[in-house]
C-alpha cells in the first residue's frame, strides 16, 4: 500500500510541475516576451511595415515587384531584383540553380536584354544583382548602381528633373550592417514611396 500511495504521490508531484511549467514557460513567458517586443521594438515586432496615407503597403524586410498583371515591368517605378519565388512569402526560395546551369544563364541573358532595352544603355552596365535572384527571393534592396542606372527613365517617365530623381536615390543608399558587414544598397519600396511623394509635391 505505501508503494501505491508513493507512486500516487509522483504522479501529482509531476503533473503539478507539469502545470507550472505549462503556466511559466507557455503562457506567461510568451506574453513578458511579447510585451517586451511591442514596447521596446514594436516597428520590428509588427514586420516592419511601411504606410502610405495611414494604409499599409508592405514592408521594409520583403521585397515586391512593381510590374503589370503579365509581369512586365511599369517603367515608372524602380524595379526590384529579380525573385525566384515571385515575392510570396509563402514560397521564400532561391532557384537551387548553380553557376553552370544552362536554363539560369539563358534567364540571366533574357534579364540583361530587357534590361538593356528598358534602360537604354549597353549591356555591359547592368550590375549582377538585376540578373540574378536573391537567395530567399524576397530581397527589398538593390545595389545603389542599379537604382542609379534607373534614373534617367524615372525621370523622363514622370517628368522630372533627372538631377532630382538622382539626389532621391543617393538620400536612400544604406550603408552596410555595422558600417563593413555587407555592401550598401537601396530598398526599393522605401524609394518608390519617396518617388510618389517627389511626384505628388512637383
Amino acid at each position: 500500500m505505501s508503494v501505491q500511495r508513493g507512486t500516487i504521490r509522483q504522479y501529482w508531484v509531476a503533473i503539478r510541475i507539469l502545470a507550472v511549467f505549462t503556466l511559466v514557460l507557455g503562457v506567461l513567458y510568451p506574453l513578458a516576451i511579447t510585451g517586451v517586443g511591442q514596447l521596446a521594438f514594436g516597428h520590428q515586432a509588427n514586420g516592419s511595415p511601411l504606410t502610405r496615407d495611414g494604409e499599409v503597403v508592405g514592408s521594409s524586410l520583403v521585397g515586391q515587384g512593381f510590374t503589370d498583371a503579365d509581369g512586365a515591368a511599369l517603367p515608372q517605378w524602380f524595379q526590384s531584383r529579380p525573385s525566384a519565388a515571385g515575392y510570396d512569402g509563402r514560397g521564400s526560395s532561391g532557384s537551387n540553380q548553380g553557376p553552370e546551369s544552362i536554363v539560369l544563364l539563358e534567364a540571366i541573358d533574357e534579364r540583361r536584354k530587357a534590361i538593356a532595352d528598358l534602360e537604354n544603355v549597353g549591356p555591359a552596365a547592368i550590375p549582377a544583382d538585376a540578373l540574378t535572384a536573391s537567395a530567399s527571393g524576397l530581397d527589398p534592396a538593390i545595389s545603389p548602381e542599379y537604382a542609379r542606372l534607373q534614373v534617367p527613365r524615372i525621370a523622363a517617365e514622370r517628368d522630372l528633373d533627372e538631377a532630382e530623381v538622382a539626389a532621391l536615390v543617393e538620400s536612400k543608399i544604406q550603408g552596410g550592417d555595422l558600417g563593413y558587414l555587407s555592401e550598401p544598397t537601396v530598398n526599393v519600396l522605401e524609394l518608390n514611396l519617396a518617388l510618389a511623394d517627389l511626384d505628388n509635391n512637383d
